[in-house]
């Protein structure tokens, strides 16, 4: 019988160590996919602006271009996050069940998908405001 465990209790090893490497991986993963998400909205609005640029008329607003390759970095950066989550999510799950204690990744690695998107993020609000539609006053 399943219920009949004569006293013993079934617990995973180190559970709340294991817990927190998946809330972290998650938390990767989510924003991960709002980045993919935002990079497709990039994609999506850079079509909707030569749209507009077509039914008004105009040479184009700003550099389409831009929003395409803006677009699809995004896209990419999603994406290689999911990867590094995944692999770190891996190593850190192996690392719980060993006996040994072992080092923790340097202060560098640990922070680097949060300082590539931000990096990412700042670069193309620099290219985007260089290569963009200037308004006009009249």
């Amino acid at each position: 019988m399943v219920g009949d465990l004569t006293g013993l209790d079934i617990m995973i090893v180190r559970f709340s160590d294991h817990a927190a490497n998946e809330r972290t991986f998650l938390a990767w993963v989510r924003t991960a996919i709002a980045i993919i998400a935002f990079g497709f909205l990039v994609e999506k609005f850079d079509l909707f602006m030569r749209m507009a640029s077509a039914s008004l008329a105009t040479s184009g607003i700003g550099s389409q271009a831009v929003g395409n390759i803006a677009g699809l970095a995004l896209i990419a950066l999603g994406g290689g996050m999911m990867i590094f989550a995944a692999l770190r999510f891996r190593k850190t799950a192996l690392d719980i069940d060993v006996a040994e204690v072992r080092v923790g990744p340097r202060r560098a690695t640990r922070y680097y998908p949060g300082n590539v998107a931000g990096a990412a993020g700042s670069r193309f609000a620099c290219v985007s405001d260089l290569h963009g539609a200037q308004p006009s006053l009249t």
